[in-house]
């Protein structure tokens, strides 16, 4: 089985890369469970108090959802993909230890989502990020949840309708990213907020992101059973399998 995911400690941080750099990160199935597990090994590693989440290269922390499998996908089983984003993002909510995201490249549709997710984000200057799913044909409702959470809904809406995709100083400018360093910095300057953050009192640390999730769950629940709604009757339709092949025949003929 291929190792789409990387775990390593560092003192009392772990760092977790996804590691499809030859797809910009992009999810699959595999790689969203590999990811549970290995958030599953940190939670449950008593000298981890923090975590960093990143993505191999210098291209991507993540392309989004890989669409080679979703362009398949009938009803029945884009709502069991609605189950896979549910268990890794509950599995992100859930975990007591703080969450670094350290931004190496584009972060886009789910993987812009999953940036969110974490607690803070350090990226560079060529950072890009963004909701682009429309683009590809796949309706968005975890992303406007999350979106409307930290830039609220004007944004969420210009974002999601248009999916473009936003420059490193409008990231920071709107708070998506938290701090912006050089390109060669990332990864340092996320290890030391992360070993500062592992300081911390844990269960004060714990309690807190545990508030966090509580004040959200009204929300991401909501936005859980619109997704299976919204993709059965997108995929019954058969639009967002068109619009993939047509996507990815753009972007072969780009590279050709």
């Amino acid at each position: 089985m291929a190792q789409m995911v990387l775990s390593e400690i560092r003192g009392a941080v772990g760092v977790v890369t996804l590691n499809r750099p030859e797809v910009l990160n992009a999810w699959n199935a595999e790689m969203r469970s590999q990811l549970v597990e290995a958030f599953d090994a940190m939670e449950a590693n008593e000298a981890v108090r923090a975590v960093i989440l990143t993505g191999a290269g210098d291209r991507a922390f993540g392309a989004g959802q890989d669409l080679n499998e979703t362009k398949t996908f009938d009803p029945d089983r884009a709502e069991l993909w609605i189950g896979e984003w549910e268990r890794l993002y509950t599995r992100i909510r859930s975990l007591s230890k703080p969450i670094v995201a350290a931004l190496n490249g584009v972060a886009a549709g789910s993987a812009f989502q999953v940036a969110l997710l974490c607690d803070i984000r350090i990226g560079h200057a060529g950072v890009t990020m963004g909701q682009p799913e429309i683009n590809s044909g796949i309706a968005s409702t975890t992303g406007p949840w999350i979106m409307r959470e930290i830039i609220g809904l004007g944004r969420t809406i210009d974002l999601t309708l248009t999916g473009r995709m936003m420059d490193a100083d409008e990231c920071v400018r709107i708070g998506v990213m938290n701090r912006m360093v050089p390109k060669e910095n990332v990864m340092s300057e996320a290890l030391a907020l992360a070993s500062d953050l592992a300081t911390k009192p844990p269960v004060a640390m714990r309690l807190n992101r545990q508030r966090f999730r509580e004040v959200t769950e009204a929300g991401f629940r909501d936005c859980l059973a619109a997704g299976i709604r919204n993709q059965r009757e997108a995929y019954a339709t058969g639009e967002p399998a068109r619009m993939m092949e047509e996507f990815l025949a753009k972007r072969a003929a780009r590279k050709g």
